[in-house]
């Protein structure tokens, strides 16, 4: 084995697991360009193929701008506090509705605005609402952390994750749910069915108010609200066209932004101020380090293990592949994952219900732990701000009771 290729993957493993543990506390984004920058300097990966692998990710940032950009604005404006505090009124001092009606808008939050939106923003605002009703607001804060995995692939639109393992071969939409239209509710059924169950003892012991004081939403907020369903009629509508979902929504997500901002004379630095701007550099050098695997031969290496796979059974590789992507997810986190998935499908024509399999555990894999997806750990940021502690353990225990079911019914309605 050239010792070049050694290097180089001690390099992408290291900077990978800085991106997950987070040394020093620094964030994420400085550990994937320390290491795709190490990848360069050193010579094991020329400064071309380098912005070769940045290049392709221009949809996946464009993407991220758009959908960040609506939903801080959609924040500041109040829209998800305004509706979580709707969601305990309709409670009518009920946890279990409570628990339920969350869960749909987290379910609704994720499908039409991704994962990430559920994570950032969905999650303060049931935090203040559940504490405002009297609620101890941590089983109601799960609901935001597997929701938003459960429910990421129903649309392309739903995952970032979808668009870097499908990239420029994202399928047309009515294919899209011919695929996962099954899978994805499988996966919201039983995630909601195993949750309720694993929180029953919690919710039993509530008493919840049956209104909360919450401002009537502004012009702003119903503008935002408009926005964001025109913007998941262009992006359903580009994705029916098989068209690039990167530049429709920054498009419709700076134009919405922009709209309300000037309609309600406000300034513009608020929102761009509080936008994750880390997550671009996180995901460029992500871009760059699969690069590097693809030039030191992994990613032909995995593409051909798993030809020889599909020859043997179709179904079974299917199964093993999906179980293993899983997996995978929560060892060196869902990104990195689906980057390499998205490359070995790229390497090979693959049976459609094996694709799928791969595309759900890179989505729903990462429910088992509390690093398995980019919006898991958003959420961990989001409860940290408000004093809240989950640990990896408590985490992983009600993982591996609420996932392994919905797994395994969405990896059969797939493979089917």
């Amino acid at each position: 084995m050239p010792s070049d290729a050694i290097w180089a993957w001690s390099i992408i493993v290291a900077a990978t697991a800085g991106v997950i543990i987070r040394p020093f506390r620094l964030p994420e984004a400085i550990w994937a360009v320390i290491g795709a920058g190490a990848l360069v300097l050193l010579g094991l990966l020329p400064w071309q193929d380098a912005l070769t692998g940045i290049e392709k990710g221009v949809d996946v940032y464009l993407f991220l701008i758009g959908m960040m950009l609506i939903a801080e604005l959609a924040r500041l404006e109040g829209l998800f506090d305004y509706l979580a505090a709707l969601a305990v009124e309709y409670a009518a001092g009920s946890p279990q509705r409570l628990f339920l009606l969350i869960y749909l808008v987290g379910t609704v939050v994720t499908v039409l605005l991704s994962n990430d939106a559920t994570a950032i923003v969905l999650t303060p605002a049931v935090y203040a609402a559940t504490r405002a009703a009297g609620a101890k607001p941590l089983p109601y804060l799960f609901v935001c952390a597997f929701i938003a995995n459960a429910a990421s692939f129903v649309l392309p639109i739903s995952n970032p994750a979808n668009l870097v393992v499908f990239g420029s071969r994202m399928p047309h939409l009515t294919e899209w749910l011919r695929q996962f239209a099954l899978p994805s509710l499988a996966s919201i059924v039983l995630t909601y069915v195993v949750l309720r169950i694993t929180q029953h003892r919690a919710l039993k012991q509530e008493v919840i108010e049956r209104r909360v004081p919450h401002k009537v939403l502004s012009r702003g907020g119903k503008l935002t609200a408009i926005g964001i369903a025109a913007i998941g009629v262009v992006l359903i509508t580009a994705s029916a066209l098989d068209k690039q979902l990167g530049p429709p929504t920054f498009i419709c997500g700076a134009v919405t932004t922009g709209l309300v901002l000037l309609l309600s004379r406000q300034s513009p630095m608020p929102v761009l101020k509080h936008v994750s701007w880390s997550v671009l550099p996180l995901v460029g050098g992500l871009f760059v380090m699969v690069e590097a695997l693809v030039k030191t031969g992994v990613i032909g290496h995995l593409s051909a293990l798993l030809h020889e796979a599909v020859a043997q059974s179709v179904p079974g590789a299917g199964w093993s592949v999906g179980i293993a992507t899983a997996i995978a997810t929560n060892i060196a986190n869902n990104l990195p994952v689906g980057l390499v998935a998205g490359s070995i499908v790229a390497a090979d024509h693959l049976p459609t219900s094996v694709v799928s399999a791969i595309l759900i555990g890179v989505d729903l894999g990462p429910n088992f732990s509390i690093t398995g997806s980019l919006a898991t750990i958003l959420w961990l940021v989001a409860l940290r701000r408000e004093k809240i502690e989950v640990g990896a353990w408590p985490f992983l225990k009600l993982g591996l009771l609420v996932t392994p079911p919905a797994l395994i019914a969405a990896l059969a309605a797939a493979i089917r």
